[in-house]
């Protein structure tokens, strides 16, 4: 072969070769963005709408509605809208189709949403759109908390400064953080004065509109001077605000209509107080105990997680120092994770080379031999490293799990090329061409063992959605490593053979003291004992095939038997030390109220976990209403004041998370009756593996009736948790939210001077903020930064029905038919205040308090988790339910499974038939090689074998199928039919030289058993750190380890006895003639 003899000629180019590899790899190191999982690169965009104070019926009817329509009608490559419609806000999510241009679609979105804003309430701002990558995951919380800062200035603090100084950090969104008290300058009404003077939070409204105002005054040249001139607009401090006028009150004495001695003027200050602070919380953070401020780290698309944290960790000592008044902690910093697990996968990678190295030095007995065989695997890892980073691959737990996979044959080539040098200096052929006939006399036999082997990960390529981007990665890091093992196997082997190999061949035959050679030649001759002994077995059983086939046709059949008590999931939990609860209070239940709620749980919390294992506990209570993009943005399941998210980070050596979580279970639901508990994915991989979805079993009810869905919602819910291993089952949407309805009475208020858009405005001015309907700002001279300044009434101030019927209106449009009696103002003719009271009527009632949409049509999520039992499992139960249900569902009404188990069932479905697919390659391949049809046939006729292996393995370990189990399995179809190849070339080599079908076979048999089982042994021997999964993260990779070593333990059982008695049956005289 070119190559082998190329090599021979040019030594010093091999080691240049061997040189560059290792500076390129290294290179690419510690250039590779390094995560946890490739980067996902799913088009979705999510659109954040907003107006404060509007309900969630409203909201959907007004403004979501439109926006989907839109989107879903006008925008290309739609595949499907969904919304979730909360409180003064709505979150948007589409998804289009693969391959879709995602700039192109948001200006599309952006196109098609802006004439809609005209057709939705006044004041509706554009709204926000942002690009989603569900790669794009929480990698670290900072906590800010102070024992002296107020609950406002720490939350600014955080959204303008801490952020600004971390706006370094490359590859990360710094999101605005949660909790804290958003910062508004306000108009704190006082129901009671406006009330005894006649105005209104109108008036007041007007006020500030009219005297505090940002527009410019231009410039005046006098002389030959030119002047800017400015006006005292904005007052520098805010309190000034208190002495600005609202009204004026005549003399009585008097009817002319302007300012005398007598007039009184009502200031601000008379009626309202001029307050910093901020507008009522609907999100609280509690961070073990203390009130603080949370924020979240957002890896986006290109960056690494190990980076992002390690660059913000290494700016906080100098941020910490400048703010000593702040404390600013890391929680649940992922990148620890992260690093282990790498660390574990490099580590398994390590142990398996040293123990491949010690295999191959058992069987061979030569230090130099072992040299040569074991130096092409960090070779072909560097060299794999370097091809994935050019491609924009990162170094992940994929692709450096493939590569650990792979180092169990990559020393394949070199030790089946070693191996046969070592024959030909046997048969006593001269050094150098012993070299060169050893090299090439395997050449093609192990190329097509390669490809084999390469051809079958290509099934990979059937995957869709998520799976897709997971696992290509790892499988061209397989393909890259196997290419390259060839290549260096035919040029570097050869070559350091000549170098290493010469003074051993000259030794050859004489005597030597060593202890490893004395070792070696012992284990020579149990070898050679074992072997002969091997021989005389296989000669028996070729005499009694057909007991041989009754046998493996026997083990077939049990094998099937027990595949159905092996259970499957999408992929292995990942235990991270974090959980992540989420706690629904009674709806309607104040924030105050939802905090005392949340210390309790937490003090029984404490009870079930151990202050030595328990680091850091987090609540999350609520919504951040003001800022769209914190929620939009995250994965949090919260809907309203009333609920939240518990989040625990356990210590590093703690119990099983989901020991704890089955306690919790049990536990909480028994001390608070009125709540209602589930978990959540808490770490990285369940939170990329879920994309997005709070819980691995997401049942969709659909139709549209909304009251009808729920009911049928309810009833899935409460079948669905008499499943054995469903927990933690519930309906997301509550649809329970008191309301208290105003009914106005709109003759009487025309009556009154009235209209209905006076009494919406006064209401909405008191209860939510003039922020909407008519936004002012005010800049902080000091720190240049602007801040709405609104009127509002305290909610202390407005505590009671009575506080709120009392509320004073007035016109707020000149329209209003004029009443018979006015009071003059300095703002124009303002009517007498009437009380709320006498124009509506109040009347309890109930609505969502969260609504989701389904491309238009209401849907409620019915969620569901697994516990002791495997996912598919309990999947197929919920299965029966919603078959019995369907039948009772009106037209157009739809309950579907979503989640993790579709991905599951699509990846076992698409891997199924890559496998199947991959089978049919590889044994075309083999005919292309062979120009037969039953050469093929008779090396391929072990796989069944390798998956009687794989089945029992998984089943005698507890394993379920997964994923990483059935990429384990595509790794066995490789390496067995690799072994398989090279034991049929051999015998037919034989049978050409005269032997019989049955004598050619076991002389195969005998000749090929060292390199089968060097190879067999390396693969096996190399996969034993990953099936123990003892490492960080291992018990991600342990079913992929355990799939190939009981794969592989009976498949080369099966190519060392049941493929030479396939052989002999099929090329035995009386077996059908012809190639």
């Amino acid at each position: 072969m070119w190559l082998v003899r190329t090599a021979l000629k040019k030594p010093y180019s091999v080691a240049v070769l061997g040189i560059a590899i290792v500076f390129l790899g290294v290179f690419s190191i510690r250039r590779t963005p390094t995560d946890v999982f490739p980067e996902i690169d799913i088009p979705v965009v999510i659109i954040a709408w907003q107006y404060l104070g509007l309900v969630p019926t409203d909201m959907t009817n007004y403004i979501t509605t439109f926006s989907d329509y839109q989107i879903a009608n006008f925008v290309d490559g739609v595949k499907r809208v969904e919304s979730n419609v909360f409180f003064g806000f709505s979150v948007t999510r589409v998804y289009f189709q693969p391959n879709v241009n995602i700039s192109i679609a948001i200006a599309e979105i952006t196109a098609v949403l802006q004439p809609l804003i005209k057709r939705m309430p006044p004041g509706t701002t554009p709204p926000l759109i942002f690009r989603f990558n569900a790669s794009s995951v929480p990698v670290v919380q900072i906590a800010v908390s102070s024992p002296v800062l107020s609950e406002s200035k720490l939350y600014d603090y955080t959204v303008w400064q801490l952020r600004r100084d971390l706006l370094a950090v490359r590859g990360t969104l710094l999101i605005p953080p949660w909790g804290g008290i958003v910062r508004w300058m306000t108009v704190d009404c006082d129901p009671n004065q406006l009330l005894a003077r006649g105005l209104t939070a109108q008036d007041l409204l007007n006020v500030v509109n009219g005297q505090v105002i940002d527009y410019p005054s231009g410039d005046v040249k006098i002389g030959d001077r030119d002047y800017f001139v400015t006006l005292n607009n904005v007052p520098k401090d805010i309190f000034e605000v208190n002495n600005f006028p609202v009204k004026l009150v005549p003399d009585p004495n008097t009817s002319v209509v302007r300012k005398n001695i007598n007039d009184r003027v009502v200031y601000v200050r008379d009626v309202a107080n001029i307050h910093d602070g901020g507008v009522p919380q609907w999100n609280l953070v509690r961070l073990n105990g203390r009130h603080g401020v949370l924020m979240t780290a957002l890896k986006i698309a290109g960056g690494s997680t190990i980076q992002i944290v390690d660059q913000i960790k290494a700016l906080l000592p100098e941020i910490r120092r400048a703010n000593p008044e702040v404390e600013i902690r890391e929680l649940f910093d992922q990148s620890v994770y992260v690093k282990a697990a790498i660390q574990g996968v490099v580590g398994e990678a390590a142990s398996a080379a040293i123990l491949t190295a010690a295999m191959i030095l058992l069987f061979l007995g030569s230090l130099r031999t072992t040299l040569i065989v074991v130096s092409s695997i960090p070779l072909c890892i560097l060299l794999s490293l370097f091809v994935l980073s050019s491609l924009g691959n990162t170094l992940n737990l994929m692709t450096l799990g493939g590569l650990a996979l792979a180092v169990g044959i990559l020393v394949d080539d070199a030790t089946v090329a070693i191996e046969n040098i070592h024959r030909n200096l046997q048969l006593g052929k001269p050094f150098r061409q012993a070299i060169v006939d050893g090299s090439q006399e395997i050449a093609a036999p192990a190329f097509i063992a390669t490809l084999s082997i390469s051809v079958v990960f290509t099934s990979v390529i059937f995957l869709e959605g998520p799976p897709r981007f997971l696992f290509i990665p790892m499988a061209l890091a397989v393909v890259f490593a196997m290419v390259f093992s060839y290549f260096l196997s035919r040029t570097l082997v050869p070559a350091m053979a000549v170098l290493l190999l010469r003074e051993e061949s000259e030794r050859e035959g004489q005597e030597t003291d060593s202890a490893m050679r004395r070792f070696h030649g012992a284990f020579v001759r149990v070898f050679d004992a074992f072997r002969n002994g091997y021989a005389r077995i296989l000669a028996f059983f070729l005499a009694h095939r057909r007991r041989v086939f009754e046998t493996t046709a026997l083990l077939f059949l049990m094998s099937l038997l027990v595949v159905p008590w092996i259970g499957r999931d999408f992929f292995p939990v990942a235990d991270a030390g974090i959980l992540r609860l989420h706690v629904y209070a009674p709806t309607g239940t104040r924030i105050e109220a939802t905090e005392g709620i949340f210390a309790d749980i937490e003090k029984t919390i404490r009870e079930v976990i151990p202050p030595e294992e328990l680091q850091t506990i987090v609540d999350n209570m609520g919504i951040p209403i003001y800022f769209m993009s914190t929620l939009a943005l995250s994965d949090s399941m919260n809907e309203g004041v009333f609920d939240g998210e518990i989040f625990l980070q356990l210590r590093e050596h703690h119990r099983p998370t989901a020991e704890y979580a089955k306690r919790l279970r049990k536990l909480l639901p028994e001390r608070f009756p009125s709540c209602e508990f589930f978990f959540q994915p808490a770490d990285m991989v369940n939170e990329v593996l879920n994309f997005g979805i709070a819980a691995p079993i997401d049942i969709h009810v659909s139709g549209l009736d909304l009251d009808l869905a729920y009911k049928f919602a309810s009833e899935i819910r409460d079948r669905v948790r008499s499943v054995p291993g469903a927990v933690d089952a519930h309906i997301h949407q509550r649809i329970d939210y008191p309301t208290l309805h105003l009914e106005v009475d709109r003759v009487r208020a025309v009556e009154m001077g009235l209209k209905q858009v006076d009494i919406t405005n006064n209401v909405l001015n008191n209860l939510s903020s003039s922020f909407m309907v008519s936004p002012t700002y005010w800049v902080d001279p000091r720190t240049t930064i602007n801040y709405p300044f609104l009127v509002f009434t305290q909610q202390r101030k407005i505590s009671s029905i009575n506080d709120l019927l009392n509320m004073t209106l007035a016109p707020t449009t000149t329209e209003a038919v004029p009443p018979p009696a006015s009071t003059q103002t300095l703002l124009g003719n303002v009517q007498n205040a009437e009380l709320l009271a006498n124009v509506a009527q109040l009347k309890e009632t109930l609505q969502p308090a969260m609504m989701s949409r389904s491309t238009m049509k209401p849907v409620f999520d019915v969620l569901a988790n697994a516990q002791g039992r495997d996912l598919a499992g309990v999947a197929a139960d919920i299965e029966k339910i919603l078959r019995d249900v369907r039948q009772k569902l009106p037209p157009l009404y739809r309950a579907e499974v979503m989640g993790q188990v579709v991905s599951m069932h699509d990846s076992f479905a698409q891997l199924g038939f890559g496998v199947l697919f991959a089978i049919v390659l590889v044994y075309l391949l083999l005919v292309t090689n062979f120009q037969s049809w039953r050469e093929p046939f008779i090396i391929l006729s072990v796989l069944p074998i390798g998956a009687c292996g794989i089945i029992w393995m998984l089943f005698l370990t507890g394993t379920t199928f997964s994923v990483p189990a059935l990429m384990g399995a595509l790794m066995t179809v490789g390496v067995a039919s690799s072994n398989s190849i090279l034991l049929v070339t051999f015998a037919n080599q034989r049978m050409a030289e005269g032997l019989t079908a049955v004598d050619a076979a076991v002389e195969a048999g005998k000749i090929r058993l060292r390199p089968v089982l060097m190879t067999a042994g390396a693969m096996i021997v190399g996969m034993l750190p990953m099936a123990l999964g003892v490492a960080e993260g291992g018990e991600q990779y342990a079913p992929l380890g355990r799939a190939v070593i009981g794969g592989l333990l009976l498949a080369t059982v099966g190519t060392l006895i049941f493929v030479p008695a396939v052989f002999a049956s099929i090329r035995s005289p009386g077996a059908a003639k012809g190639r």
